[in-house]
């Protein structure tokens, strides 16, 4: 309240503009939910207890032993993830997603169970109605393929043991149908894979459950005397049940990626589109950012997809990374009139307040327009901590020009004003990961390629090692992920596509020229 009041008593002195700029703030409360060991107890010893509920809720022979068994099975769940995905199991959020897929599978199996136990569901058609690809499918749309695999392993352990007795059919079934899940939904981009995902398993399913006899039996001898009303029902469950599953799949995933904020490729395809409002605005009022923007984009994809990094995420972040400069376009070079510089009104230090700023101001719009945390961060670690070395170099200049005047007119060291290098940098951070990384390196190398007179390859090639070179030499890279021989890629990739982008055209004639080429060709057959 007083921070409001102060703020409108500035504001009528004209002190202040009035405007708050939002900005990311981890609240310590958040970050103890997120990281903390109290609450990550707390998860694992809900889902045993889970495991418990299950196991001893119904008719089961000794359930003892098979929690026993659940148990040295959880150790090694625990184990397999502290081991391979340690990131996983340190984000309270991703491990109640986890954990809390599979004991949605698990509960599922249960209650078909519990539905067969009572006669509401016949015995014959229990296997086929299990839904094995529900946690390997949600798994690996969400978190990747690799978690989409540990879902299907340890998914496929504990549901056999939930059966009255420990069912190896039930177990392998399991495990290929959830291989198989993972398998088509390795890269989905569109929610069609993903009914084309349920398909499949509900054909894996009948297939194995045939093969293993589930299904029938056919006898053959005497085929009048085979059950077909009840293969029919049983092959409808096995494909209807697969076929189900992505549809809940499908159904749940927009709802479970704005709860634990993940951006899945098909979100990441749907933020893609160029009607945004913020890129709308953009191609209207800054269009030179806009086109600049574009051209980022498709630099970074292209150098994505050759370090196997998310070339789509890259694309879009490239295509949101300067929207701050919507704030005050014209104070960029690729939006400001020919002959008209508004920088040349300014002292270097004003001038650079004002490039730096479109950062924040980035991140404020991010903010307003609720964009994913991805594009939060790629905004923010775009220009890292570099330098505006233009502006810097400008206000040394100055500063040395100062200096020898000041000794003409006498005047004290003191008296004059000190360049400072930390107020010309870029508040930071510095990228984290290899698209924010790519998209930071594709933006300098595309503004600077505009410089380029005569932008043969040799010369493009020149300029995409020298900025690569002094980003790794001021440390602009040290916290991301890329290794040396992945830069060397991304530079040939950058150097291709922009070889392509900057290629000269031929110069077509113009219609007089044209006019006069049938007489000079006739001129020069009389003379032969």
């Amino acid at each position: 309240m007083w921070n409001f009041l102060q703020r409108r008593r500035l504001v009528g002195k004209g002190m202040s503009c009035g405007k708050i700029r939002r900005k990311v703030e981890d609240h310590p409360l958040r970050a103890l939910l997120e990281c903390g060991w109290p609450v990550r107890t707390a998860i694992l010893l809900a889902f045993i207890g889970g495991l418990a509920l299950l196991i001893f809720t119904g008719n089961q022979d000794e359930p003892a032993k098979k929690f026993l068994l659940c148990l040295l099975i959880f150790v090694t769940a625990v184990a397999q993830l502290w081991i391979n995905h340690p990131e996983t199991l340190l984000r309270n959020s991703r491990l109640i997603l986890v954990f809390g897929v599979l004991l949605i599978q698990l509960a599922a199996i249960k209650i078909v169970l519990l539905q067969a136990s009572t006669g509401r569901i016949d015995l014959q058609l229990v296997p086929l109605l299990v839904p094995y690809a529900f946690a390997p499918l949600v798994l690996s749309v969400l978190m990747g393929k690799n978690h989409g695999l540990y879902a299907a392993v340890f998914a496929s352990l504990w549901g056999a043991l939930l059966v009255g007795k420990i069912d190896p059919i039930l177990l392998v079934v399991s495990l290929i149908t959830g291989f198989i899940a993972v398998y088509v939904t390795i890269q989905v981009r569109r929610r069609s894979r993903l009914i084309r995902a349920g398909i499949y398993v509900g054909l894996a399913t009948w297939i194995l459950a045939a093969a293993f006899g589930q299904i029938g039996p056919v006898v053959w001898e005497a085929l009048d005397q085979t059950d077909w009303k009840m293969i029919g029902y049983q092959s409808l469950a096995a494909i209807a049940t697969g076929f189900g599953t992505a549809i809940l799949v499908s159904g749940l995933l927009p709802m479970l990626e704005h709860m634990f904020c993940i951006t899945t490729d098909i979100s990441w395809l749907e933020i893609a589109d160029l009607n945004h409002p913020l890129l709308k605005r953009m191609s209207m009022e800054a269009p030179g950012t806009y086109h600049h923007s574009l051209a980022v984009a498709s630099l970074a994809e292209a150098a994505a997809e050759t370090v196997g990094a998310n070339a789509t995420m890259a694309r879009v972040c490239a295509y949101f990374h300067d929207i701050g400069k919507l704030v005050k376009p014209e104070y960029f070079t690729e939006n400001s009139p020919a002959g008209h510089n508004p920088h040349d009104d300014l002292t270097p230090t004003m001038s650079a307040l004002i490039i730096i700023a479109h950062v924040k101001e980035g991140v404020d719009l991010a903010l307003k327009h609720r964009l994913v945390p991805e594009i939060l961060d790629g905004i923010k670690e775009h220009h890292g901590t570099s330098l505006v070395s233009y502006f810097y170099q400008r206000a040394l200049q100055q500063q040395d020009d100062a200096r020898l005047g000041g000794k003409i007119m006498k005047m004290r060291p003191e008296d004059i004003p000190e360049v400072k290098e930390e107020s010309f940098r870029y508040p930071g951070p510095i990228p984290q990961t290899k698209e924010s990384a790519i998209v930071s390196l594709a933006d300098a190398v595309e503004s600077a390629s505009r410089s380029l007179e005569r932008p043969s390859p040799q010369r493009i090639e020149d300029l995409v090692n020298t900025i690569i070179k002094s980003r790794v030499d001021d440390h602009q890279l040290d916290d991301t992920p890329l290794t040396l021989a992945e830069l060397q890629k991304i530079a040939k990739s950058f150097q291709f596509s922009l070889v392509n982008m900057l290629h000269a055209r031929i110069a077509y004639p113009s219609k007089r020229e044209e006019k006069r080429a049938p007489a000079n060709s006739r001129e020069q057959k009389s003379a032969a």
